[in-house]
């Protein structure tokens, strides 16, 4: 799609934001993807290996420029985790309000 499309997103980006949409939509139901997803969660850091390998490779880099890496993946992981917060609030208050109006009996 991004190749198709000529988009300057990476192609993981896009299928989150894909995935994300057809969720929030209904057109994929949570309960078809749970098992996998917490499948994945669990065995996430078998992820990080090949990231880890990569990095060391680049031991003259880090020795040069070493805190400001730091301090830009510190940055990265505020800004990653206070959207991510923020978003989980505002599906849990969405799916909170959805419940309250459906348990209400409506005047017809």
């Amino acid at each position: 799609m991004v190749a198709l499309l000529d988009l300057p997103i990476p192609g993981n980006i896009i299928g989150m934001l894909l995935l994300f949409i057809l969720l929030v939509t209904g057109v994929v139901k949570l309960e078809w993807i749970f098992d996998v997803s917490n499948f994945l969660l669990t065995h996430l850091a078998f992820f990080f290996v090949p990231f880890a390998v990569g990095v060391m490779t680049f031991g003259e880099l880090f020795l040069q420029s070493g805190w400001t890496i730091v301090l830009l993946l510190l940055i990265s992981i505020f800004i990653g985790m206070t959207f991510t917060g923020l978003t989980a609030q505002l599906v849990m208050k969405g799916r909170k309000n959805k419940d309250d109006r459906e348990s209400y009996p409506h005047n017809n």
